[in-house]
């Protein structure tokens, strides 16, 4: 351990105060010294198994560094392995407690957030877990050999200081209210692991992290078990109080989703997240179904919506102009797929924020208009209108037909003319794009739209590869047009601009797939993430979603308010309390446990 100076140990004297959490804007719902989480059960008893299945579309898995660029990870692996210094309830929305700390405490100016480990914090082989471990995880996941979405996401982090064997402070470019909890939230493992290998060489060699669970037996590149540590240090700790119930976690994985599916209905598995309305409707049924052992759920939660959407990528020269991308979005007729195709269990979604605060309404007020006058020549003046409404089919004003003929005018006003049947522009160049997928299965959302181009004079082609090509011409934006379902968060920061700032649009593997460079949202963003109170971080959030809705580089498809799981009830068992911000299967694994026979 390196010994400090007295001049450097006054520079980097500890905190006067701290807290066992942090919260956003406001109270920690939960005081010190709290006994447990409302939604767990604390006497859940300890032992049995889950059965899962992994995700079809990684039909395999390559590697245990969840990190690096490279390859595919087991499912679950990190967020089974690895505790981060702060642990966020399922109940309350921009906050966290202490985990691998035991407190927190943000500097007055709020440029700095400092955190004092647990002295009972173990890795899984027994090392006490150390303020250089946290620095070292962080300088890892800030390297050359990580998702650059680490590195747009911890930008605004200076650099990370060991001020003694337990104490780490990070130090903050500017003020930024996110910043403790995101810091707080990155998983943290041992300087050992990889023995001092180049971190994209740590390919093969076990995670020493200190979560609840450990690799246990595998088929590799098939199936994965994780089990229960024993010894886990935080066993009886109040933010881990009734989860990690299950002795073993065990991981399988099917290629094709009617063989999942089969499975699930043999009683191979024990639970399954739905995400097709035509399987939870039609094919989720059976003689399990029939006795009683399995279990049609639907758990309706208070998540954001996300922004799944139809993916435009605007570097391609044929996607560059805003009116294209927008009549393009108007052949889309979403209420005949929700009424002939997804059995009306969908709702539309509008923005990049919705069902959370930040979501955008009726005209800008005087603080959006603020941040958005000054890069008037950079937003499309329907942003200074009403906020974003997708266009709807079914009405006597707005039907298809209408849709189409105002997708016609802008394509004219955009220079592109029907020539023989076939769109366009001045160069006699055709409007011919390709949408890009990882399953085949896809076609049959994605037909109706193709169809209605064609009267445009439009054609899309529906493109098929494998999911390792699929990931490969993402990350190098090698696509016209992809479908991505983006999660959406209840506290939007700095990740905002890996999805939308100029930067990212330039990085390749970033989450800007959609090309965006405006210099508005740029600044947005940056309000957003520098907002010193509640009402400035509103206003920069929702003038943000009205510049880039109206951009149309999105096109929005739907969400579903329900989780639809599918589970053994005779197997498993769950909390009388339902939380608010669960999602699917981590809430099982998290707080369920198995039935005592």
């Amino acid at each position: 351990m390196r010994i400090f100076s007295a001049v450097l140990l006054a520079a980097f004297s500890l905190p006067a105060w701290a807290a066992h959490g942090y919260a956003l804007w406001g109270e920690l719902k939960y005081p010190p010294g709290f006994a447990h989480f409302d939604y767990v059960n604390p006497a859940a008893p300890k032992g049995g198994e889950i059965r899962l299945v992994g995700n079809s579309r990684a039909s395999t898995f390559d590697k245990y560094n969840p990190f690096t660029i490279k390859g595919s990870a087991p499912t679950y692996l990190s967020e089974l392995m690895f505790d981060s210094l702060l642990a966020g309830s399922l109940d309350e929305a921009g906050a966290a407690y202490g985990l691998l700390a035991e407190d927190v405490s943000v500097a007055p100016d709020r440029l700095s957030a400092t955190f004092r480990l647990r002295p009972e914090a173990r890795f899984h082989n027994g090392d006490a877990v150390q303020a250089r471990d946290v620095k070292h995880s962080f300088d890892t996941l800030i390297g050359p050999h990580t998702s650059p979405a680490y590195k747009t996401l911890l930008v605004d982090v200076a650099g990370v200081d060991v001020l003694d064997e337990r104490t780490v402070r990070f130090r903050f470019r500017q003020p930024n209210r996110e910043l403790p909890l995101t810091v707080g939230g990155l998983p943290v493992f041992s300087h050992q692991w990889g023995a001092g290998k180049p971190f994209d060489q740590v390919v093969m060699d076990e995670p020493i992290g200190s979560g609840p669970y450990r690799i246990g037996p595998v088929k590799f590149g098939k199936d994965i078990t994780y089990v229960r540590d024993a010894r886990y240090w935080a066993r009886d700790l109040n933010v881990r109080r009734g989860t990690g119930n299950f002795d073993r976690v065990q991981v399988r994985i099917y290629r094709d989703n009617t063989a999942r599916l089969e499975a699930l209905k043999a009683g191979e598995f024990d639970l399954m997240a739905f995400y097709s309305a035509g399987d939870w409707a039609r094919r989720v049924n059976g003689p399990k179904f029939r006795s009683g052992e399995l279990v049609k759920g639907e758990f309706r939660h208070r998540l954001p919506t996300g922004f799944q959407s139809y993916v435009l990528n605007s570097r391609r020269p044929l996607l560059r102009d805003a009116r294209v991308r927008q009549a393009l979005g108007l052949a889309i007729d979403y209420e005949w797929m929700n009424r002939q195709m997804f059995y009306q269990s969908y709702t539309r979604v509008r923005g990049i924020f919705g069902n959370t605060e930040c979501a955008a309404s009726g005209l800008p007020d005087e603080a959006q208009l603020a941040l958005m006058t000054p890069f008037r020549a950079d937003i499309p003046p329907a942003a200074f209108g009403p906020a974003f409404e997708p266009p709807r089919t079914d009405g006597s004003d707005n039907g298809l037909r209408e849709n189409l003929r105002r997708a016609q005018h802008l394509l004219a006003e955009a220079g592109w003319r029907v020539q023989g049947g076939v769109l366009t522009n001045a160069q006699g160049q055709p409007l011919v794009l390709e949408y890009l997928d990882s399953n085949e299965g896809g076609a049959r959302v994605v037909t109706p739209w193709m169809r209605n181009l064609e009267k445009l004079g439009v054609r899309l082609n529906f493109r098929p590869v494998d999911f390792a090509l699929y990931q490969q011409r993402l990350q190098k934006f090698d696509f016209d047009i992809t479908t991505i379902a983006y999660q959406g968060t209840l506290n939007p920061g700095q990740e905002y601009a890996d999805l939308f700032g100029s930067r990212a649009a330039d990085t390749e593997d970033s989450g800007n797939l959609a090309g965006v460079k405006n210099p508005a949202i740029d600044s947005l963003i940056s309000h957003m993430v520098g907002a010193r109170a509640h009402p400035e971080f509103l206003a920069a959030c929702r003038a943000l979603e009205r510049v880039v809705s109206h951009g149309h580089y999105l096109l929005p498809q739907w969400y579903s308010p329900v989780h639809r799981l599918a589970y053994n009830a005779w197997r498993l068992d769950k909390p009388a309390v339902v939380p608010p911000y669960f999602r699917g299967e981590a809430w099982a694994i998290d707080t369920w446990w198995a039935r005592r026979r």
